[in-house]
């Protein structure tokens, strides 16, 4: 997959300046006017600047009431922001819907399909909605559903509802393609079917923006990364750039016969329970320490590992919450 190294603007699919995004929670009745008013609001977006370019599948993260489905609906264009511009293919999302609509793919987190149709008769209704669509019978191949083109919507199963789903965002041979966790519940089978058919997409230049809650996901498909918590951009960069000042874990049951106060680790932090965790930046010189400190002790359960995602993104949630 293409790298997004040295972008300009003009390869921005994708723009997010300032934006903010409120919900009124509260309301009272003004005995004068007769109307509610609102007496309370929540921001679940609190000024997130954002960008994805042209050619990159950029995965943007969230812990639990982070923010990020409202932003998603934000640039799918479904409500306008409370404060803050957004910009998909150089239009407002709302105001110029016309001129965006046709450009995008989006696969909701789930939805619906009219019950009484076909598999084929699904795909060409929504073939007949499009300005340049790709073949019905080469999507339906694409997904592995032409042997099921007979068949009714409702007798699908979860994973090949979920499949026909990506083959009808991808029918528009989109410029901008919107996944909100596309893969829940797919076999991996369907899963490695679709992200060939995300990442070819990429490969001819189109931007696509991921929302998932599987972090490997993210770390072997993404060019970059955000993960949001309170509204806002925690982290956001290439994994590298994200990983960088996290450090890397040596794990190892710990040895009855070894005396730990002889273990040397410059630079490395030492945790001594049942359990010993090292955490180090410099990770093959500590764990070649480490093995030359158990000489030919064997280290029960021994695990060495470098940053990880997954490491990021528990620290990010479990940072306390803080008003905007």
């Amino acid at each position: 997959m293409p790298t997004a190294a040295g972008a300009t603007r003009t390869d921005e699919a994708i723009v997010l300046s300032g934006v903010r995004r409120s919900y009124t929670t509260a309301s009272r009745l003004n005995l004068l006017s007769g109307r509610r008013v609102p007496t309370a609001s929540f921001e679940a977006v609190r000024g997130v600047d954002l960008s994805v370019r042209r050619g990159e599948l950029f995965a943007l993260l969230g812990t639990n009431g982070a923010g990020k489905t409202s932003t998603v609906e934000l640039i799918e264009g479904l409500a306008r922001p409370s404060a803050g511009e957004i910009r998909v293919l150089g239009h407002d999302p709302v105001a110029e819907r016309g001129r965006v609509r046709f450009r995008t793919g989006v696969v909701l987190q789930s939805s619906g399909f009219p019950s009484a149709l076909t598999v084929a008769e699904m795909a060409r209704l929504w073939h007949g909605t499009l300005t340049r669509p790709l073949p019905v019978d080469a999507m339906l191949e694409a997904v592995d559903l032409a042997g099921r083109a007979d068949v009714e919507t409702n007798k699908l199963s979860g994973g090949e509802r979920r499949r026909l789903d990506v083959a009808l965002a991808l029918m528009a041979d989109p410029e901008v393609l919107i996944l909100d966790e596309p893969t829940t519940g797919l076999d991996p089978e369907s899963r490695r079917t679709i992200w060939g058919l995300v990442t070819g997409l990429v490969e001819r230049g189109s931007a696509v923006l991921l929302t998932t809650h599987y972090l490997e996901e993210a770390e072997q498909l993404a060019d970059r990364i955000a993960i949001m918590h309170a509204g806002v951009i925690a982290r956001e960069g290439t994994l590298a750039e994200i990983v960088a000042d996290t450090p890397s874990r040596i794990t190892f049951t710990r040895p009855e016969h070894l005396d730990l106060a002889r273990l040397e680790t410059p630079g490395a932090r030492v945790h001594v329970t049942d359990e010993i965790v090292i955490e180090t930046p410099t990770l093959q010189d500590t764990l070649a320490r480490v093995l030359a400190w158990a000489g030919d002790e064997p280290l029960g359960s021994l695990n060495a590992r470098v940053a990880s995602l997954e490491q990021v993104f528990l620290a990010v949630a479990d940072r306390p919450l803080t008003n905007a």
